[in-house]
C-alpha cells in the first residue's frame, strides 16, 4: 500500500494532498468532496476526478488547504490532486496536460503590488490637466 504526498500553489493558497489506496473518497480540510462549496469550484475540481476515471475510484485523498480565497484555495487543490493522481498512475499525466497544462504546472502570477505616491490600484495614475 503506498501513500503518495503532494503539493500545489496558486497565488497564497498552498495545498497538500495525501493519497491513499481506499474507495475513491476526497476530502478538502475534512469537508466531504460532496458538500464542498462553493459549487463552481467543487465543479473545478471534478474536472481533474472525470478525467482520472476509474483509478480515481481505487484511491482516498485528503487534502489540506491554507491562505488565498475561495478560488485559489480550489486551483490549488486541483494542481495538487491531479499531481498525486499522474504520480500514482504515469499514463494520467499525458491526460491533464492535453486536457489543462494549469492542472500540473503552477500558474505563477501573483498580485501587482501598489507603487508610492499613487492612489487607487496598482497602475493607476495621477490625472494630467494641461488647461
Amino acid at each position: 500500500m503506498k501513500t503518495i504526498v503532494t503539493s500545489g500553489k496558486r497565488k497564497r493558497a498552498v495545498a497538500k494532498a495525501v493519497l491513499r489506496e481506499g474507495k475513491g473518497k476526497i476530502k478538502i480540510n475534512r469537508i466531504s468532496f460532496e458538500v464542498y462549496e462553493p459549487k463552481l469550484e467543487r465543479l473545478r475540481i471534478k474536472e481533474v476526478v472525470t478525467l482520472a476515471g476509474d483509478i480515481a475510484k481505487t484511491v482516498d485523498i485528503d487534502v489540506t488547504v491554507n491562505g488565498g480565497g475561495f478560488n485559489s484555495q480550489a486551483e490549488a487543490a486541483r494542481i495538487a490532486i491531479a499531481r498525486a493522481l499522474a504520480k500514482f498512475d504515469k499514463k494520467l499525466e499525458r491526460t491533464f496536460l492535453d486536457f489543462d497544462r494549469l492542472l500540473l504546472v503552477a500558474d505563477v502570477r501573483r498580485k501587482e503590488t501598489h507603487k508610492p505616491n499613487r492612489h487607487g490600484k496598482a497602475r493607476a495614475k495621477r490625472q494630467k490637466s494641461y488647461r
